[in-house]
């Protein structure tokens, strides 16, 4: 897994390519907390690159989501394909989390 952050109006620009498993998921989540703590709360997650997620990696992204509510933080997706879009379905993400097409869709 490789994890590329870029700053972009008021958003944290997350790219993951790879795999967010059992194995990668703390890692996954330190970044993300790190950034966090780092006085970051809006988050803008690009899955374009994103080959699989586990149900550990699903588990990080709502630990995330936990942090940030009392932040009054957000994360937003975009680039969800193939495997990656259908657990999101699956799993009901979609209802829970705001999934947008395009970067530019999510930024405004």
């Amino acid at each position: 897994m490789e994890i590329q952050t870029a700053k972009e109006k008021n958003a944290v620009i997350v790219s993951v390519q790879g795999r967010i498993d059992a194995v990668t998921a703390p890692e996954f989540e330190k970044a993300i907390s790190n950034l966090i703590a780092q006085g970051e709360n809006v988050f803008l997650f690009n899955f374009s690159g994103l080959e699989y997620i586990s149900s550990e990696g699903l588990r990080s992204i709502l630990a995330t989501a936990k942090q940030l509510k009392p932040k009054g933080g957000s994360i937003l997706f975009y680039g969800l394909t193939g495997p990656v879009k259908d657990v999101f379905k699956i799993s009901g993400f979609g209802a829970i989390f705001k999934i947008f097409e395009t970067r530019e869709d999510a930024l405004k």
